[in-house]
């Protein structure tokens, strides 16, 4: 016998109990994004790494030590399983012409990849949704995505376990300045510095201000604050935001601190944090990326998306007691040849209205099938033997409420069943 095989430390299997509360989450998502115009698209998971160290910036965390890059044996190019998505999708939209006739309101969702230390709710393999929308350059549309998850969390259940932060990063020659602020700050105060902060400093010190280090915060509360020395472009867009936030009754606080791990983002930043899964707290983040288009080749573009981290999502819905098991209206139970056809025959009349049925396969005795229907969770056993068979009938059987077990000629089958 070989040696037994395990998934990789950081890639989880989603089995299927646990998948009927993914598959909960992404329909109650896919349901809202709808409702608000933005339309799916699909990119590949794996791309020329040059994509992520001009979108993403070769002094990030991600590009300096998490990619997951290869060499293409094919021809010799260097390509990297995506760390996230919207490099990608702009890649998509430049190469294709996407925002040519009129801006896009799209999403997307599938694996991502980061080779880091794997913890609860942050691992290798890691799964999001990312909405973005393309070609927007006012408050209205950073609101608008800010508004959608409200919506989608108050969907969910989770409206009480999550609150907004946001923030204005500025835009390039603003954030420019602030970064002399802060090298010059931090520099005259080296000897408080940690060794990830030294690193930074030269490189990318607002990233410094994301350190959760608690022997840096003192330091870091008293750091120059780029919210307060915004431009008037900038400003009054941050004030648009906020007047629509208060318009719509999405309560938020602002955080001089949030600035996002990506260098791409420009003026609003947001995210929706918890207190529920530790230190971990992010549940959905982003902001506006008005410059990516243009660092990545295309022409000017205004944009702005956030990200979803499903597993985590999944983590603050079990907490709160959801569950997505699946379980079907009815299980068939039979034995015997011509039970077996009617099983098959009552099965498809049943999914043809509609119902979700699980026939019994693989035989077994009565007794086990029935043990396996009341497993399934079903609301009925279906029972065919050589009588029901000759009849034409069906025995249906409650299995989670009181009431008598009754035969039904298969043609009532569905009415008996509804009520």
């Amino acid at each position: 016998m070989g040696t037994t095989l395990n998934a990789v430390r950081g890639m989880n299997d989603v089995l299927p109990d646990d998948a009927a509360l993914w598959e909960r989450f992404e329909d109650a998502a896919r349901a809202v994004f709808a409702q608000y115009g933005y339309r799916n698209m699909r990119v590949p998971i794996v791309e020329a790494t040059p994509l992520f160290v001009r979108g993403i910036g070769d002094t990030t965390d991600i590009v300096e030590k998490e990619m997951y890059t290869f060499e293409d044996k094919l021809n010799g190019e260097s390509l990297t399983l995506r760390p996230e998505a919207t490099a990608g999708i702009v890649r998509a939209a430049i190469e294709h012409s996407l925002t040519y006739e009129r801006p896009q309101r799209v999403w997307t969702g599938g694996p991502m990849f980061r080779h880091e230390r794997p913890q609860k709710g942050r691992y290798r393999q890691f799964h999001q949704l990312n909405v973005e929308a393309l070609g927007f350059a006012g408050p209205d549309v950073d609101a608008e995505q800010i508004v959608m998850l409200a919506r989608l969390w108050r969907g969910l259940g989770l409206a009480d376990g999550t609150r907004l932060t946001i923030n204005s990063i500025g835009d390039p020659d603003e954030r420019s300045a602030h970064r002399a602020d802060l090298v010059a700050y931090f520099e005259s105060r080296s000897g408080l510095l940690d060794d990830d902060a030294k690193r930074r400093l030269h490189t990318n010190p607002l990233r410094i201000l994301d350190s959760k280090n608690p022997d840096m915060q003192d330091l870091i509360r008293g750091a120059p604050k780029l919210v307060e020395r915004l431009g008037t472009a900038s400003r009054e867009h941050f004030e648009g935001l906020q007047r629509r936030l208060v318009d719509n009754g999405i309560p938020y606080a602002i955080d001089a601190r949030l600035v996002r791990g990506l260098d791409y983002y420009n003026r609003t930043v947001f995210e929706w944090v918890t207190d529920r899964l530790g230190a971990q707290g992010a549940v959905a983040g982003g902001g506006r990326y008005d410059g990516l288009f243009e660092q990545l080749g295309g022409k000017p573009t205004a944009a702005c998306g956030f990200a979803i981290g499903i597993e985590r999502i999944i983590l603050l819905l079990q907490e709160a007691g959801a569950t997505g098991k699946f379980a079907p209206l009815a299980y068939v139970v039979h034995d015997g040849d011509a039970a077996g056809r009617l099983a098959w025959r009552a099965g498809e009349l049943l999914r043809d209205a509609g119902c979700n049925i699980v026939v019994n396969a693989g035989g077994g005795s009565f007794k086990s099938q029935m043990k396996k229907a009341d497993a399934s969770g079903a609301r009925y056993a279906l029972l065919i033997g050589a009588d029901e068979a000759a009849a034409e009938a069906v025995s249906v059987k409650p299995l989670r409420e009181p009431g008598e077990q009754k035969i039904v000629p298969i043609a009532d089958l569905r009415m008996a069943l509804a009520t």
